[in-house]
């Protein structure tokens, strides 16, 4: 196994999941651990603005396609993209690059298998850029798997934008943190999903009081990387 992450979207979100598959992967040494690939494409265009107006949309289906070619020429074998909302995209890179199929690991689909294994009957709440929610990536792939998934009102964007910007810029106060606790609870529902991949950034910051409240969190990065350990366990077996 040798897995490729492309990230820079944002490169601390990028940092975060490097040091949980760091974490989660067994190494009495070094070269007990798969291979990481990264390719932290930073200057990609905005994946949002891309998905909502069309704006450098073909510029930016290139260069994601450039990356998952790059890292496959590389060598590697499982793929994710460190970035919801570059889901939106996925399709038009497998037509730019169809050996990618089979090799690239959907963050959304995992989680939906992940919930629908568990067997859980209830709405969850979705935090999100206005890219994935208003492009409804995260319904396209749940419906098959008969999960509900309740948006938040449009009132709370700007917080979310608040929120993700602050870390991508590394630039996280306490009233951040305070303030996604607010966002987290605001839904009053038992089960929430972060999708973005910044928001495990601010959970990691205060698992314990959300975790506490009740609040059951769902990551799509760590059923992924779940799935990735599980897959290399039974690869070393």
């Amino acid at each position: 196994m040798v897995i490729g992450i492309l990230g820079g979207m944002g490169s601390y979100a990028t940092l975060n999941i490097f040091e949980r598959i760091l974490a989660l992967f067994p190494a009495e040494k070094e070269w007990d651990r798969p291979r990481i690939l990264i390719d932290n494409n930073c200057t990609m265009p905005s994946r949002v603005v891309a998905a909502l107006y069309g704006t450098d949309r073909e510029k930016l289906v290139r260069e994601m396609s450039s990356s998952v070619k790059n890292l496959i020429q590389s060598g590697a074998t499982h793929i994710f993209l460190a970035c919801n909302t570059s889901h939106i995209f996925l399709d038009e890179v497998y037509q730019n690059v169809p050996e990618a199929k089979g090799k690239i690991y959907s963050i959304i689909e995992c989680l939906a298998k992940d919930i629908s294994d568990l067997g859980i009957n209830e709405s969850l709440a979705l935090i999100a850029t206005e890219g994935t929610l208003e492009t409804k990536i995260y319904q396209t792939v749940f419906v098959p798997y008969n999960i509900t998934v309740i948006q938040p009102d449009k009132e709370k964007f700007a917080l979310m934008r608040e929120l993700i910007e602050a870390v991508k810029q590394n630039n996280l106060t306490h009233e951040h943190c305070q303030k996604f606790i607010s966002l987290i609870k605001s839904f009053n529902l038992k089960n929430v999903i972060l999708g973005c991949t910044e928001f495990p950034v601010l959970y990691s910051k205060f698992k314990a009081e959300i975790d506490s409240t009740g609040i059951k969190i769902y990551d799509p990065l760590e059923s992924t990387i779940q799935l990735l350990h599980s897959m290399y366990l039974s690869e070393a077996k």
